[in-house]
């Protein structure tokens, strides 16, 4: 519900749990089940099914503590081909699609498969420590960011519905399969698990999930595995695919503190509009000129909805934009853009919230083109410019932060849509809170994450200022 009052479509609720994407040589398939009474684990390269019911029930937190307390201990070997078998999702679908059906199709290998594929969610007990550090802030939280993003390539099933990551030290997250669903889903998702997690399950003095153990409850099955030298070949060339992807994404995480929608709201605009003018301005001072812009719109109202697309750079963004860069210019008319521009995109979006946008329009089209086989030049040329800037705003949903402080998402973020662009994620959290995550690639000499960065904190203040609001104002 928006406001309470307005109800969205909850289809994709409906795919949370029980899914996987599956490869296929022309297209992939989305597989759904209907429930499911196991997770798969992953511990240093070794696969295991952990049962989540007994005697009818859900096991209780500490009896999933006993269940994982039981991989940590165990100290068999990974099975030949096992360690690095999740690469196969992360490199080319077709080879992955292929070694599926040649590899995968009988025997213990399609058990083992059936196991992940059609388990709840997959968990990774990831071998390194991350986590926010207070004396090394920016390093640890881009690491985080980096290793819930794509970890090592192999320790990730990259097709489930979502995995949970849970790091040497303790530390969470999760890495989520985009195909089924859109981030204010898996939003959701988290903040249901750090509410109950902290405020209604806890833990004892001594660090145990509270209860007691129960005896007799079936331990994890280790999944077996045949996997030939060639497949071992093939699962190879595809981490070698994986591997430079993943150590080019420049990804820098942080949090924006000097204030948040509790000021933004005193400009009389929307903040999403206040960060996305921020973000052309902190764009056009990276780069020095304008790009398409995507921001993603949530279309919801709708059944089964999905997205659309914000264009957010436009003529009266790019108006306020050289306003601000032009030092003659009066700080009024520098206002007065921004309201404009604010205008228009509060506009923008919300026709593409009620199915009045352009970018799903375009998209029939070149599909209807596509079935018809008619050579469109309007489309060729439309749908070819890249996105440079790429941005999403993660929902805050249903945390109450007032009464529960400490509970502050950092949000989601992902990796750049072009190579010679940026990926920007945020979540505005609270009255004074603004998480960012930020991508681009390390391999493009033009783009500079930590720089693009600077450029946004500056870009915000520079905007407050505007309205001479101080960082505690109470104007």
């Amino acid at each position: 519900m928006i406001y309470n009052t307005v109800p969205l479509c909850s289809s994709q609720y409906e795919r949370l749990f029980n899914t996987s994407r599956i490869p296929g040589i022309e297209t992939d398939t989305i597989q759904h089940l209907k429930d499911s009474k196991h997770i798969a684990v992953y511990h240093k390269g070794r696969y295991y099914k952990v049962w989540l019911y007994y005697d009818g029930r859900l096991l209780k937190p500490r009896e999933i503590e006993q269940q994982v307390q039981w991989i940590l201990n165990d100290k068999s070997e990974p099975q030949p081909g096992e360690e690095k078998l999740a690469a196969l999702t992360a490199g080319d679908r077709i080879p992955w699609a292929k070694a599926r059906q040649t590899y995968f199709a009988k025997g213990k290998n399609k058990q083992s498969l059936d196991a992940i594929e059609k388990a709840a969610f997959f968990v990774t007990l990831d071998d390194t420590v991350q986590g926010y550090r207070e004396e090394d802030p920016v390093k640890s939280m881009d690491a985080y960011a980096k290793a819930l993003l794509h970890g090592k390539c192999y320790d990730r099933w990259f097709d489930k519905s979502f995995n949970l990551i849970v790091f040497r030290n303790g530390k969470i997250g999760l890495n989520t399969e985009h195909s089924w669903a859109d981030a204010p889903i898996v939003g959701h998702l988290w903040e249901n698990v750090m509410f109950s997690d902290c405020l209604e399950l806890g833990y004892t003095e001594d660090g145990h999930c509270k209860g007691e153990v129960t005896l007799g409850i079936p331990m994890p099955t280790k999944l077996q595995w045949e996997i030939s030298e060639e497949c071992q070949e093939v699962i190879e060339k595809s981490l070698d695919i994986a591997r430079p992807l993943a150590d080019d994404v420049d990804f820098h995480s942080f949090p924006f503190d000097m204030f948040g929608k509790g000021l933004m709201k005193k400009t009389k605009t929307s903040p999403d509009a206040f960060v996305q003018l921020a973000l052309q301005l902190a764009h056009y001072r990276d780069m020095g000129k304008f790009c398409l812009t995507y921001e993603a719109s949530m279309t919801r109202l709708f059944r089964e909805g999905r997205t659309e697309t914000v264009r957010s750079c436009t003529v009266q963004s790019c108006k306020f934009v050289q306003a601000m860069e032009d030092p003659n210019e009066i700080p009024e008319k520098k206002r007065n853009l921004f309201k404009a521009a604010a205008a228009t995109h509060q506009c923008l979006y919300r026709l593409a919230m009620t199915g009045a946008g352009i970018d799903r329009h375009l998209f029939c089209l070149y599909v209807v083109s596509k079935y018809l086989a008619v050579e469109s030049p309007f489309l060729k040329e439309v749908l070819a410019e890249p996105w440079r800037l790429s941005t999403s705003q993660t929902p805050q949903q249903h945390i109450d932060l007032d009464k529960n402080p400490g509970m502050e998402s950092s949000g989601g973020g992902f990796g750049p849509v072009a190579d010679d662009g940026y990926g920007v994620s945020y979540i505005i959290v609270g009255e004074d809170l603004i998480n960012f995550h930020i991508s681009s690639k390390f391999s493009c000499t033009e783009t500079n994450s930590h720089r693009f960065g600077k450029n946004l904190k500056q870009a915000l203040c520079d905007i407050r200022d505007l309205f001479h609001f101080g960082k505690n104002s109470t104007k």
